[in-house]
């Protein structure tokens, strides 16, 4: 019998795996902010204890993995991914976590899209990759558009830009993480670079929601349910999930394709919080546009960046 056909081209599953990527991590911000906040905006949840439960959640389902992949681990490498797990997940975590509790959601969400020019910058400073003139002309819009964004949210609320600031400095871990993996981690498969980290970095995530009083919290309310439900699913989808979906489509097509998924997460974080009545002003939505065209520009050349790193 001839092979069955599937119903869904190559194609089709790769922009659909695209869009689950979007989707899920443009929803991580507002899922932060419902576990930091119920319906009536009271505080539940805090900074810390919304980053560890994500990061704990994220360990436990990638607990599995690591077990089925431990031998795979290199154990002369496993330093540079505890730091790999540190400066991708467990630092970002808390700080954009504190940010939102100043912040909106869908700032948070634009100021994400600055991850692949810090990994340019840092790849440039550190190890002399070659910087083309469209990346640098590139890199300066998107800090261009940061500094409009300074004045637009100085004029709307100056307390949030120092808040904002935490989440350029999450966004600059995170490129020191894609440094740290393609330069050092090349050889090591990124699915086990993922659960070994995270499961490492659940440890002390662990320490800090125990010693936060979390377990002393009347979790059986409502509204702790749900705000607890709300941060597992970040964690499950929004970490662990996200990043296995990531790496199979990087596997399935290319970096330069994935990585353009900067380009949906603010529009969806931005979708998410005009949903739940945050502030959307014309000069956000001006200052997401400008630094997505500077991201644009230095993605010509990302591929060449992460190609070891895939």
């Amino acid at each position: 019998m001839p092979p069955r056909r599937s119903i869904l081209s190559a194609g089709v599953i790769n922009y659909l795996i695209f869009a689950a990527i979007c989707l899920i991590w443009g929803s991580s911000f507002i899922l932060m902010k419902l576990g930091l906040y119920d319906e009536n905006k009271h505080p539940l949840l805090t900074a810390s204890q919304v980053a560890a439960i994500r990061i704990i959640t994220a360990g436990l389902v990638l607990t599995p993995v690591l077990i089925r992949h431990y031998k795979k681990v290199p154990r002369k490498l496993s330093g540079w991914m505890v730091l790999s797990g540190f400066f991708g997940s467990f630092f970002p975590a808390f700080l954009f976590c504190i940010a939102e509790t100043r912040i909106d959601s869908s700032l948070a969400g634009t100021l994400n899209s600055l991850t692949p020019i810090f990994a340019i910058l840092l790849g440039f400073l550190f190890f002399g990759n070659k910087i083309p003139v469209s990346q640098v002309v590139g890199i300066t819009i998107g800090f261009g558009g940061i500094v409009l964004l300074y004045f637009v949210q100085k004029h709307a609320d100056a307390g949030q830009v120092s808040y904002a600031s935490l989440v350029i400095l999450a966004t600059l871990l995170y490129g020191i993480n894609v440094v740290v993996v393609k330069h050092y981690l090349s050889s090591v498969s990124p699915l086990v670079i993922t659960a070994f980290s995270l499961v490492v970095v659940s440890v002390p995530s662990l320490v800090i929601l125990w010693q936060t009083g979390f377990f002393n919290l009347p979790l059986h309310e409502r509204r702790y349910i749900r705000a607890c439900a709300a941060v597992c699913t970040l964690g499950i989808l929004g970490t662990a999930i996200a990043w296995m979906l990531y790496y199979i489509l990087i596997q399935r097509t290319s970096v330069l394709f994935t990585s353009t998924s900067s380009y949906g997460v603010p529009f969806v974080a931005f979708l998410w919080g005009w949903y739940y009545g945050e502030t959307i002003t014309i000069g956000q939505v001006g200052c997401l546009f400008v630094i997505l065209l500077g991201v644009y520009l230095t993605r010509i050349k990302l591929n060449a960046l992460y190609k070891k790193a895939s």
